[in-house]
């Protein structure tokens, strides 16, 4: 039976999926069943022999090819690093984290493209806090909780208690962190960064392309919703840019 060797976590819209599409191109990485097995998130009872099963098995005699998943939802769940822990404690982690007023609204906008969201969106950020007031209770007691995935908007923007629950899982050194920007305007060096991270020598990449960034809808916000927005979000980018020394490719090298 297989195991993932990396997991990219999050964050949702900031490139992950684009990310993981690009890494598993390598030759050395073999792609697990499907992108978002949702498995230390919405499926744990599912139970590990399943979870393993989504992924090629090791073959004797030949050079072992690495493998591994991403699930955006893996960073903001409270139980996921935990578990990922307790059945993956040498996966190697990733985590693109996005501007946090931009990551917000473009959460929202794709919420509402799929039909998930019927508020328009000052009423939806003014709704969250009751939205998920039950959330993690509802989660420990192993049940869905459809706000703390769909409607988190500010929440899922707020990376430092999300990152702190993984920093105590796991050492710095199989952690790493890179700002969803990069990947957005260099999709073929952060993809390198990523490979170097996960111990294969880079190899070119063919017409790499970020995607799922949204439809631009965030550049209509009316500016005093913009501005309640960054009220809101104070000082998260400062959180952001902490991480992200913290846990940046040049922290790898040391």
């Amino acid at each position: 039976m297989g195991r993932p060797n990396f997991l990219i976590l999050g964050c949702q819209k900031g490139g992950t999926t684009s990310l993981y599409d690009v890494v598993v191109q390598h030759p050395r990485i073999a792609a697990a069943s499907e992108k978002e097995l949702q498995f230390f998130s919405l499926h744990y009872t599912r139970g590990w022999q399943w979870y393993q099963s989504q992924f090629p098995q090791e073959r004797h005699g030949l050079r072992r090819k690495l493998s591994g998943e991403a699930t955006p939802y893996y960073l903001f769940h409270p139980l996921a690093a935990e578990r990922i822990a307790r059945h993956c404690p040498r996966a190697r982690l990733v985590v693109l984290l996005r501007d946090p007023v931009e990551r917000a609204l473009s959460q929202y906008f794709h919420s509402r493209r799929l039909g998930l969201e019927p508020l328009p969106l000052e009423a939806a950020l003014e709704a969250e806090a009751t939205r998920l007031a039950d959330a993690e209770a509802t989660l420990k007691a192993g049940q869905p909780h459809r706000s703390h995935q769909e409607h988190s908007y500010l929440s899922r923007s707020r990376y430092g208690h999300q990152l702190d629950r993984y920093a105590a899982q796991f050492p710095a050194n199989q952690m790493l962190a890179l700002r969803s920007e990069a990947f957005f305007a260099d999709p073929a060096g952060v993809t390198e960064q990523v490979w170097r991270f996960l111990g294969v020598k880079p190899k070119p990449l063919q017409n790499p392309q970020a995607s799922n960034r949204g439809l631009g809808e965030a550049s209509q916000v009316p500016p005093s919703t913009r501005a309640w927005l960054e009220q809101q979000l104070q000082g998260e980018r400062q959180v952001m840019e902490e991480w992200l020394a913290r846990l940046g490719p040049h922290a790898q090298l040391t």
